[in-house]
């Protein structure tokens, strides 16, 4: 039983909105953020009480061992409205999970799942009218825990801070997505951080991603860090792909994260009578199955675009296109997903959250 309800926690209003000046109808991704931020502190062994106060800029000392240390994880999500203006979550349960999951890696307390879960409903509650209502458009959603507490020893902080900021997005397209087969770089190894959402992760990842943009790539598709062998994600997104019917993905490990996108995916193909296969798939697999025309479709798949189709690939100085395909998965399976999302079908699965 929660030990703390949405109507119960404090709330200080902004007094002044930014409601009226923002353009809903050009909203770049993670660029405007809403009027509040949900925001709780860990002293003396125990989180306070989160509260919700206007979106503001932080205040740290220099010797916050976030700057030095990098005890840092953050989650992902979204809200929707319908066309009641009704409000959803999507697997909420879940990100407060991950994200506890994340902490216990780094060393960070976890946060109570009543104080994710309600105080991110009396965040939503004061912030409903930043929730974008046209077609595609959600409240884009992003807690986070740092180190807060101070000192230049190496050791986990002894203080941390936990905030819910969003921001309104409008409908994402990636366009035509192009990627390099990564054969040096590792985004993560056995026995690492890569299963957590931790922000160091995401780091390290951006200059092999530079690199790939100089060559005239979009992104990197990341291999194993032992033989470079055998797929494991696409830029920040886990991957799929399709040779003939069949739908591959690869299985979650200490360095794959455990994608909610990436098991709906998997559920809801699976109820829809497509054949998925979680195992290892290799790079020369996907090589002679393009080099063959059995490769059909590549994609990733995240929070930001749901899916994000892949129009080509390049490895070891060749590209490969891949087909255009009218009824692709990729564009039945994120129809089926964002339905869900936005109460616009049934949800067979559970996975939907009312906010009431």
């Amino acid at each position: 039983m929660s030990t703390i309800l949405a109507e119960n926690i404090k709330v200080e209003k902004t007094k002044n909105s930014k409601l009226s000046e923002t353009d809903f109808d050009n909203l770049s991704f993670g660029k405007v953020f809403s009027d509040h931020m949900l925001i709780c502190h860990y002293k003396n062994g125990s989180w306070n009480e989160p509260k919700v106060v206007p979106y503001q800029p932080l205040t740290l000392d220099p010797a916050s061992k976030i700057f030095h240390y990098g005890q840092s994880v953050f989650e992902g999500m979204k809200a929707y409205k319908d066309e009641n203006n009704d409000i959803y979550l999507f697997r909420p349960e879940d990100n407060c999970k991950r994200l506890n999951i994340s902490a216990k890696r780094l060393a960070i307390p976890e946060v109570p799942e009543d104080y994710f879960m309600e105080g991110l409903k009396a965040l939503l509650k004061v912030d409903a009218d930043w929730i974008p209502t046209d077609s595609g458009s959600s409240l884009y959603i992003r807690p986070f825990i740092f180190a807060s507490g101070n000192g230049f020893h190496a050791s986990p902080a002894e203080e941390y801070t936990f905030i819910i900021a969003t921001a309104p997005s409008g409908s994402y397209f990636s366009g035509k997505v192009k990627v390099a087969i990564e054969q040096k770089y590792s985004r993560s190894a056995n026995g690492g951080v890569g299963y957590a959402k931790a922000g160091g992760n995401y780091a390290g990842q951006f200059y092999p991603t530079q690199l790939a943009i100089e060559k005239g790539y979009n992104q990197v598709i990341w291999t194993d860090d032992n033989t470079h062998e055998f797929i494991e994600e696409a830029g920040a997104m886990n991957i799929f792909v399709r040779i003939n019917n069949t739908l591959l993905t690869a299985p979650t490990s200490d360095r794959i994260l455990d994608g909610i996108t990436r098991k709906s995916i998997i559920e809801i193909a699976e109820a829809n009578g497509i054949p998925v296969e979680v195992r290892k798939v290799s790079v020369k697999e996907i090589i002679e199955a393009a080099e063959k025309g059995s490769l059909k479709e590549m994609f990733g798949s995240g929070t930001a675009a749901v899916i994000s189709p892949i129009a080509g690939f390049g490895y070891e100085g060749t590209d490969y296109d891949l087909p255009e395909l009218a009824d692709s998965y990729a564009s039945k399976l994120k129809k089926l997903i964002t339905d869900i999302q936005y109460n616009r079908s049934e949800d067979p699965f559970g996975w939907r959250v009312k906010v009431d």
